[in-house]
């Protein structure tokens, strides 16, 4: 009897550099005793989607993952984003390309929950959508206004779960309403993936400085779901700090 495989085959793919200019090697940086790059593989590996992979341009990380029963691969230094980065990992891991789904799961997500990692695969069910991503409405005035903080313009196509037209650094849309923050964890299709990074850089993206605007401005279909928590993305030394306290506080509660 041939094995029927399941229509969704996912690989975890975590991209992880030293040369972060705000916050030299960060993934590498210490929450309590352990790297920040272990705490990211570990939150990935409890959301149970596939197997997880850390891509990265350090001997030292993949040493400090293996180390830790993970499994990493050396790419090139020189990729301009984590999406070319994990491309070229998955090139390397799966030639005979039996992983349809790949999941960017960033490095400097400490605090991301396994649940979140889950949710990004739900709209990849329809097979209509390229990638899917995550958002989650925006609660602290401060950040509606903030150009760090990306908003989603969508529109709701079912509860919690959007067909996304644009990301903004600006406050958007206009008027009375929620705005969302988008989450960047991505569920790509396979082709999609390979699409997105043979695509040169658009002018919206360009513009923004946001490289999800490529996929869109190419004819790409992004659905977005949301969530109630945000990952804190590590990028300074006060984020540091801040996910620090934010996992004291996790264990505690457990």
């Amino acid at each position: 009897m041939p094995t029927v495989r399941s229509p969704l085959r996912p690989l975890v793919l975590i991209p992880a550099r030293l040369a972060a200019t705000r916050l030299p090697r960060k993934p590498l940086a210490d929450i309590h005793g352990e790297p920040m790059i272990l705490h990211v593989w570990r939150r990935a590996m409890e959301a149970g989607v596939g197997p997880v992979v850390v891509a990265t341009d350090s001997g030292e990380v993949a040493e400090i993952v293996a180390g830790a029963g993970g499994q990493a691969v050396l790419t090139r230094a020189d990729h301009p984003s984590g999406s070319d980065r994990i491309y070229e990992a998955l090139q390397t891991l799966d030639p005979e390309q039996d992983f349809n789904v790949i999941v960017n799961v960033q490095g400097d997500l400490p605090t991301v929950e396994a649940t979140v990692v889950r949710a990004a695969l739900g709209p990849l069910q329809d097979p209509e959508v390229d990638v899917a991503t995550l958002v989650a409405e925006i609660t602290r005035e401060e950040e509606r206004t903030s150009p760090d903080v990306v908003k989603m313009v969508g529109a709701e196509i079912a509860p919690g779960r959007f067909r996304c037209l644009y990301f903004t650094r600006a406050t958007a849309p206009h008027g009375p309403g929620p705005l969302h923050h988008h989450i960047g964890l991505y569920a790509y299709r396979r082709a999609a993936l390979e699409r997105f990074v043979k695509l040169p850089p658009s002018p919206l993206e360009r513009r923004e400085r946001l490289e999800q605007l490529r996929a869109l401005e190419a004819g790409m279909r992004i659905d977005a779901v949301k969530v109630d928590t945000v990952p804190l993305g590590v990028d300074t030394p006060e984020d540091l700090e801040r996910a620090r306290q934010m996992l004291i506080y996790a264990a505690e509660g457990a």
